[in-house]
């Protein structure tokens, strides 16, 4: 999706995946960076802004996107709406999903490389997913539990975007998150849809 709108978008890195070249970790980056990063990003523009937030992302976006004039509307996919003072931990079924990998004394979790695929590629063209093991990273396992301090889709437009074939945060639990969103639409895909259905979010985004 990137690719389609490459002029438009802005991604930023997570620190607390160690994209800010700072090891993620125990004593490293968390949810607060993560937040100020997508923060400084926002407020460095003042054109009008569509924050796009996948999965986690959800987490990050509520507080960050918080009171930033230029923001417009909230696209969440597959995604998290946290009220203020929940945190990752709060949502799910209980306990780490099966295709985690937990490293308590690194104090980092990730997604093992054998069920990628099987949990959140399975409807993507076999070239992106013989490449997303390339992509994977480690993160900060202190974000599940650091509550988030604002919740910005009380204030701005939201719109959730429910991907009914997804295996890793399956269909009934994303219909659940979406009730906090303004709009609820779904799309016949997988956890990545920007990844197998590039042209379909784009024509989300851009009709919003």
């Amino acid at each position: 999706m990137a690719g389609l709108l490459r002029d438009e978008s802005v991604t930023p890195g997570l620190p607390s995946c160690g994209e800010a070249g700072v090891p993620g970790g125990a004593g490293g980056p968390g949810l607060a960076e993560d937040v100020a990063a997508v923060r400084q990003v926002l407020a460095d523009s003042d054109e009008p802004t569509i924050v796009v937030a996948h999965s986690y992302g959800g987490i990050v976006t509520a507080a960050a996107a918080s009171g930033v004039p230029s923001v417009r509307h909230l696209l969440l996919i597959s995604s998290y709406l946290p009220e203020v003072g929940q945190s990752l931990s709060d949502f799910g079924d209980g306990g780490p999903a099966p295709f985690l990998d937990v490293d308590s004394a690194a104090g980092t979790f990730g997604v093992r490389p054998e069920l990628l695929v099987d949990s959140f590629l399975q409807d993507c063209d076999t070239d992106v997913q013989s490449q997303a093991a390339d992509h994977l990273a480690r993160q900060s396992v202190q974000v599940t539990g650091q509550p988030v301090g604002a919740a910005a889709w009380h204030d701005i437009p939201s719109t959730y975007l429910v991907c009914a074939q997804d295996l890793g945060t399956p269909a009934r639990l994303q219909r659940e998150y979406a009730q906090r969103a303004g709009r609820v639409l779904e799309l016949d895909a997988g956890h990545h849809p920007f990844l197998s259905q590039p042209a379909a979010v784009r024509d989300l985004l851009l009709s919003l």
